[in-house]
């Protein structure tokens, strides 16, 4: 996908971020410029362009191997691009070492220096910038104190959990002030209810303080509760950045569409170029002739008649029990408001329809149902074989 010019002023290929971000003005714009970097015949990143506003937190979310860690290396200053520019607040700081370049950065595995208490953990960047100990100690209990662990100060990373270790790697990024926080899977090995906690920790600090953040996951769920805008990566490019509300319900590409929640592949016609016939209604194509509503993207790889999958949610289908309808009940999950319903359409299409848990007891397995999607604007791509 190729970004247009847009009422910011971007330029191509550039995707630049909205008029005001939610964080503080008081935070550092940074912008990537062309990025490109190879290992061997790999491209890591393949001219990768992206503007973050200041304060603002964005979330570069892919699947393994699609750049977004090396991206954020080159950001931090661990690895160096083989072309293009990083600017932070306006200056390139591509060649300059990572110690140099004032951001702070939590890992994945916490890297605590295991012979020091959490008070001397956090308090550690400070020492290294040679600030007095009366005043690291206040600062690094302050910041232990912000992230709820004032009781912890004398325990050393073995006394503590994984939670609070990696909140103690958080205070520690944060105790220097850094212009940019570059969070790298902070999460990952965490249990998912310490994760749910965390990541709302993280959110709200980050709001508090307006630092300009970029977090890498591989954690759709994530990305979507957390950002103000992600990024989606796919072989060293970005196919889409957009708030979470837009990434979710316009997304710019099949890849896309899928990578984010959960989609349905339906069997249909392209019986032109803006329109197409999916279980007996014809519906518009989102990105022709404004069907999709302004900022639609392109229909994908010129599709202009002939067979086709659309795209749905599962909550854009609809379902109730109907003799001789166009499919069977194959399965349930209970999510608890919602519950999953399973299909298995004529033709041996099996879709995915959410419904509230109450209405899904009444077409249990092996129910006839008809299957029905309102003539809304769909996403249409290459008909899978």
């Amino acid at each position: 996908m190729t970004a247009k010019a847009n009422e910011t002023g971007a330029t191509a290929g550039v995707y630049a971020p909205p008029a005001a971000a939610s964080g503080s003005a008081e935070g550092t714009p940074v912008s990537l410029r062309n990025l490109t970097r190879a290992f061997g015949a790999t491209k890591a990143l393949d001219g990768m362009s992206l503007d973050i506003a200041p304060g603002e937190l964005i979330a570069l979310l892919g699947p393994s191997g699609c750049g977004k860690t090396t991206a954020l290396r080159i950001v931090a200053g661990f690895e160096f691009a083989d072309s293009g520019e990083v600017l932070v607040n306006g200056k390139d700081v591509s060649g300059v070492p990572a110690a140099k370049r004032d951001m702070g950065m939590v890992f994945q595995s916490y890297s605590l220096f295991p012979n020091m208490s959490a008070l001397d953990n956090v308090g550690f960047g400070l020492r290294m910038r040679k600030t007095a100990a009366a005043q690291r100690r206040r600062k690094a209990a302050e910041l232990l104190d912000m992230v709820g662990l004032s009781a912890q100060a004398a325990q050393y990373p073995h006394q503590l959990s994984g939670g609070q270790q990696q909140r103690v790697a958080l205070a520690r990024a944060l105790a220097i002030e850094p212009h940019v926080l570059l969070l790298d899977e902070p999460l990952s090995a965490l249990d998912a209810k310490v994760r749910l906690q965390l990541r709302e920790q993280i959110r709200t600090l980050q709001q508090r303080l307006g630092t300009t953040t970029i977090f890498v996951t591989h954690d759709q769920e994530e990305a979507l509760s957390m950002a103000d805008r992600v990024g989606v990566m796919r072989d060293g490019r970005l196919e889409q950045v957009a708030d979470p509300s837009e990434l979710y319900s316009r997304p710019a590409t099949a890849f896309v569409a899928e990578f984010v929640g959960t989609m349905n592949r339906l069997p249909g016609e392209l019986a032109g170029p803006g329109t197409v016939t999916v279980l007996g209604v014809s519906c518009a194509v989102i990105g022709h002739g404004g069907s999709g509503g302004a900022g639609s993207p392109p229909i994908e790889d010129n599709l202009t008649s002939g067979p086709v999958d659309v795209l749905v949610r599962p909550e854009g289908l609809t379902v109730a029990a109907a003799e001789g309808g166009n499919g069977i009940v194959s399965g349930r999950t209970f999510l608890g408001a919602i519950t999953r319903v399973a299909v298995l359409l004529s033709g041996d299409t099996e879709v995915r329809v959410d419904l509230a848990s109450a209405a899904a007891l009444a077409i249990p397995p092996g129910t006839s149902v008809q299957v029905g999607l309102p003539p809304t604007p769909v996403l249409v791509a290459p008909r899978q074989q």
